[in-house]
């Protein structure tokens, strides 16, 4: 942990926000030394910051043991050169076990995940979130997806939540995250973020840098770190032609075969990472390996993506 708060540091993007798959060794246990090298090369990469034990980390499939090494091992290969904010979620005990762990492991923040499986209220998911904030010192993110969304009126509530730093959108409904940030803006002073959530958020950066988003979560630099970084660059330096080019050539190819299978948004990220090394085992059920053919067609498209922007694999 640092002393920075974490939503300074977050503040300016000066590069994707790194999602770090979940290493598994032969046996199926977590590799914690694997996962420190996939983390430590995401940081020397670029990434501006590392989640830990989020969506593409797997954290459905982590006990709460597994957690707190795993968040330790990020923590650690970090060094502090970039914050690192772990994952929480399930109903309030446990998401508020999963912060306390998180804290003790040195991490920066939590990005909070939408509760399991009840659709609740707005009053309820407001409190669920008050009462994670409320267990540790560190600063909370809130993830809308799912069966967590949320009114303009309940982030104005949300954002004057002390602790609450942050709100990603994981729904894609640009009219109803206008409003939020209209009314945010409105009526709580001070700097609030906003995430773009979005599976291959690449895809509608365009669509929410208009909304004046612009921090987002790249499955892709897990595996093709310089054509994620390419794309940042000229995203934020409003070179569209690149954006464009490469959206057309490599991310819309890419969201397209990810849509292929029933959780490759992890899976296909996965088996990316496999492909360029280290080795970090598969997926945990219930999601299963991709396909042979998807997995060579995405080798195909790491490829062309490289080739993109000018620099061979």
């Amino acid at each position: 942990m640092t002393s920075a708060p974490l939503a300074a540091r977050l503040g300016i993007p000066s590069g994707p926000l790194f999602f770090p798959v979940t290493a598994y060794g032969p046996d199926g246990t977590v590799d914690p030394g694997v996962y420190r090298e996939h983390v430590r090369r995401g940081v020397e990469a670029g990434a501006a910051a590392v989640f830990a034990c989020c969506g593409t980390g797997e954290f459905h499939a982590l006990v709460p043991e597994e957690f707190e090494v795993l968040v330790r091992a990020a923590v650690e290969a970090a060094g502090g050169r970039v914050p690192v904010v772990a994952g929480t979620g399930y109903g309030t005990a446990l998401a508020v076990r999963y912060a306390r762990l998180a804290e003790d492991a040195g991490a920066d923040g939590l990005l909070a995940m939408p509760p399991y499986l009840v659709t609740a209220g707005q009053e309820g998911l407001l409190r669920h979130y008050r009462e994670i904030a409320a267990a540790t010192s560190l600063d909370v993110i809130v993830y809308q997806r799912d069966n967590a969304v949320f009114t303009p009126a309940s982030v104005v509530e949300l954002a004057r939540t002390e602790g609450v730093v942050g709100f990603k959108d994981g729904l894609g409904d640009l009219d109803l995250m206008q409003r939020i940030v209209s009314a945010v803006r409105s009526e709580v002073p001070g700097e609030f973020l906003y995430f773009n959530g979005l599976p291959t958020a690449e895809l509608t950066g365009l669509a929410y840098r208009g909304l004046g988003i612009t921090l987002y979560s790249s499955a892709v630099f897990c595996f093709a770190p310089e054509v994620a970084l390419a794309f940042h660059r000229a995203l934020n330096a409003g070179d569209d032609t690149t954006v464009n080019r490469l959206l057309d050539g490599f991310y819309r190819p890419f969201a397209d075969l990810r849509a292929r299978g029933r959780g490759y948004a992890v899976a296909l990220v996965k088996a990316g990472v496999r492909l360029r090394g280290p080795d970090v085992g598969e997926v945990r059920p219930p999601l299963h390996e991709p396909a042979e053919d998807h997995v060579k067609q995405l080798a195909q498209l790491i490829d062309r993506g490289y080739a993109l922007i000018g620099e061979e694999r």
